[in-house]
């Protein structure tokens, strides 16, 4: 969902970048939010709880990370409140988790987006080393777009369920969010700038299962060679609790960033985890 505007762009594009561009943006226009099925399937958010906390013994066998600081965003209309398991668990890595600190999330807010790249900017000067953002939902459209502004502040960006690839209203959470922030969901030259992955290790955790997003709507191209997606078994509203998607979080923060590998789904992983090779545009003609 859109975080912000940016000057309007006035350089002329050739015509096969003009066609690619109306294309993706058909594309996106094509999808659909998820269905009452699927709506009805969040409800097992605390059965996600209940198996977090019975991972914990397998979670804690994970190698310890490395202290560098993380800043956590919360979802639509939610607050620091629902990210503290994720927080917790981070703490539990050897991270040094930060929560956002600015209350609900009801979109870019006066204040919002200028308070949070002062966040980054500070954490990155106080361990004098770069930051992890994790974004769950529209928090991640916000990590990914400071990430955009930020290069030299960000480690990586990890997503959970966050729709930055399709049109909003391929979600179901699209009105909630003009109604809380003020803000209007049809700038289509906005949202192909936020399809743009940041120049940072990217990864998109997202569920063919989400009952909020249209899973298309969470795909990075993949042939941008610092973008992954990895798709786990879970609930839009639970996944940051999820135990799967925290152990995707953590293998992606112990990546050595000079020497970054998208995620191995290969061996035992591959009855838990899979890897996307397509883009968003193939994944919403394929639907």
């Amino acid at each position: 969902m859109p975080v912000h505007r940016r000057p309007r762009p006035t350089i002329a594009l050739p015509p096969a970048s003009i066609d690619a561009g109306a294309e993706a943006a058909d594309s996106a226009a094509r999808l659909q939010a998820p269905g009452p099925w699927l709506m009805m399937l969040e409800g097992r958010a605390p059965w996600e709880w209940a198996a977090l906390l019975a991972a914990l013994p397998w979670l804690r066998r994970l190698p310890p990370g490395d202290g560098h600081p993380v800043l956590v965003f919360p979802g639509l209309g939610a607050s620091d409140i629902t990210t503290l398991p994720l927080r917790h668990f981070l703490r539990g890595c050897g991270y040094t988790p930060y929560p956002w600190r600015q209350g609900f999330n009801f979109g870019p807010r006066h204040g919002v987006l200028d308070a949070t790249r002062a966040m980054v900017a500070q954490a990155a000067e106080r361990h004098r080393e770069k930051v992890s953002l994790i974004g769950w939902s529209l928090g991640g459209v916000y990590a990914r777009e400071i990430a955009k502004e930020q290069p030299g502040h960000v480690r990586c960006v990890i997503t959970l369920g966050t729709p930055f690839a399709g049109h909003p209203r391929a979600t179901n959470a699209w009105r909630f969010y003009e109604l809380v922030s003020g803000q209007h969901t049809d700038d289509d030259e906005l949202l192909a700038l936020l399809r743009e992955p940041p120049p940072v290790p990217t990864t998109s955790i997202y569920s063919k299962t989400d009952g909020i997003v249209a899973w298309q709507c969470s795909l990075n191209d993949p042939a941008h060679p610092l973008a992954e997606n990895v798709e786990v078994h879970a609930s839009h509203i639970g996944m940051g609790m999820n135990p799967l998607a925290l152990y995707a979080i953590a293998d992606r923060l112990a990546q050595d960033p000079a020497h970054w590998r998208r995620f191995d789904a290969q061996g035992a992983r591959r009855w838990f985890f899979r890897t996307t090779h397509e883009g968003p545009l193939a994944a919403a003609s394929g639907r």
